[in-house]
């Protein structure tokens, strides 16, 4: 297993006083500049990237262009953006037009983008410096980043413990302080469960508030991008600048992307809180459980109004994800066929183009994404389409119909964003087990609906102190809402 350098001292728990808008002020105001930050950034990267493995590329050379063309704005009295000073890692399944984009697989180990995503656009726009790409789940595809064709991503709170998956190398990059924030994808978890095993903030929107065009498509009518944080505040800032209609992607929406938390945080007296039942079960850690209830005890002594809410579907989603995801994973990377682009297996005197396209496939793509793409083509095919995917659209809109009811009678749902905290490298989970860690995060992908996790404290396992996550969800196109709500329970959780 390897170690931290003896030299490098990892430090995650953040000042919430040094959050984005300080140090961005901190820029402007003359006490440092970008290219000074960033040179601090690389070398904490050169330090720790060694053993969390975080990084599957750092983008110095064209960082550190980026962060003298800013300086040099400043200089001018130019705005370059409300981002400007930040230093931002970036899932690598992003398009960029620097370095390459291989979603942690061999199949495009050695592919570079022409075009960088709408989100990274915007991010640019915004005076962002983007340090490199994170490593990730391959395709996507996990809740561990333990597959990844470049070996497994380390959680910073504890070097033999998994950082949750798929955008595990960004929750820990963000974690151990080596980037600013960091951008991920969440298709049912992916995002705000390694969020909550590595202590920082996660947010995925509403279907629709961001652009995935260049997003490396797994499940196309799941997949969202939304930012890892050090606060509810800097969250909200990263979301608000890549958010809004996109004319390359037909399913962004045109409604106005409002402030977050210009009116500042809820008055918690103001607000009905939603407590699923079934995520307050036996099958929680004791130490989630007993944090879970610390924190519902400090919103009811606020003056919050806590409700109890019935959400029976909930163990029904991840039967529900594994038909749809699958299904449409299988068909997004159809096109991997090592003729167009990618890995090709190297062709053999006679071989039918068939038998190529099997053979690239089958060495091109890890073990987790050949299982997820066979077990799409089957719900998909003839005799089994409405068996299952079918049957898994109609329990989609029955979960759909769930949240609406259950907000109705609350603001908000919390709950614990995973039932346990991160788990051991190589821990022998099945395959079950390893799925369930998206229990109660999943839905709000199937819905559609916006959904953060904030650090809920840590808990003892097995004689280590481990981050736990709490989970908050609002109703469609609600982020306002829930960005000042997140803020409220945020304020009270590090005061506690």
């Amino acid at each position: 297993m390897t170690t931290p350098p003896p030299d490098f001292q990892f430090d995650p728990i953040f000042d919430p006083g040094d959050d984005l808008t300080a140090r961005v002020r901190r820029v402007r105001d003359g006490e440092t500049t970008v290219s000074l930050r960033l040179e601090s950034m690389l070398t904490a990267v050169d330090s720790a990237n060694p053993s969390l493995n975080a990084f599957h590329e750092v983008l110095a050379d064209s960082a550190r262009a980026t962060a003298a063309s800013i300086d040099a704005r400043l200089a001018a009295g130019d705005d370059p953006g409300p981002l400007a000073g930040s230093v931002i890692a970036v899932k690598d399944n992003f398009c960029t037009t620097e370095g390459h984009t291989t979603c942690g697989s061999r199949m495009l180990e050695n592919y570079r983008s022409p075009f960088d995503a709408t989100a990274i656009t915007r991010l640019r726009d915004a005076g962002a410096t983007l340090v490199g790409k994170t490593n990730m789940d391959e395709f996507a595809m996990g809740s561990s980043s333990e597959h990844c064709a470049w070996g497994p991503v380390r959680n910073p709170h504890g070097i033999n413990r998994v950082p949750g998956g798929s955008s595990g190398g960004s929750a820990a990059a963000v974690a151990a302080g080596i980037s600013d924030a960091a951008v991920g994808s969440d298709t049912g978890g992916s995002i705000r469960q390694p969020a909550a095993f590595c202590g920082c903030v996660g947010f995925k929107p509403t279907y629709g508030r961001i652009s995935r065009y260049g997003l490396v498509a797994f499940g196309s009518s799941l997949d969202q991008i939304g930012p890892l944080a050090r606060s509810v505040r800097d969250a909200a800032t990263i979301y608000e600048a890549m958010a809004g209609i996109d004319p390359n992607d037909a399913t962004t929406s045109d409604l106005t992307v409002e402030p977050s938390l210009l009116d500042g945080p809820f008055d918690p007296s103001s607000l009905r809180v939603g407590i699923p039942r079934e995520h307050c079960t036996n099958r929680n850690h004791p130490g989630v459980s007993e944090r879970l209830e610390q924190t519902i005890d400090a919103l009811r002594a606020a003056g919050a109004t806590i409700v109890d809410i019935d959400l029976p579907l909930t163990d029904h989603g991840i039967s529900t994800y594994y038909v749809i995801a699958p299904a449409e994973a299988s068909s997004n990377l159809s096109r991997y066929d090592g003729i167009r682009y990618g890995y090709r297996a190297d062709p053999r005197p006679g071989e039918s183009l068939e038998t190529l396209y099997a053979r690239t496939r089958s060495e091109g793509f890890g073990p987790e994404v050949q299982r997820r793409i066979m077990l799409g083509t089957y719900v998909l095919s003839a005799g089994y389409y409405d068996a299952y995917y079918k049957r898994a659209l109609q329990v989609r809109r029955l979960i759909k119909h769930e949240f609406d009811a259950a907000f109705t009678k609350c603001d908000v749902l919390l709950g614990p964003t995973s039932p346990h905290p991160a788990f051991q490298i190589g821990a022998e989970l099945d395959l079950l087990s390893m799925y369930l860690n998206d229990v109660y995060t999943v839905n709000a992908n199937i819905a559609g609906i916006p959904a953060i996790s904030i650090p809920g404290g840590m808990v003892e396992e097995d004689g280590e102190t481990l981050p736990m996550g709490i989970h908050l969800q609002t109703p469609a196109f609600c982020e306002k809402s829930l960005f000042r709500i997140a803020s409220t329970v945020e304020s009270m959780l590090r005061s506690d």
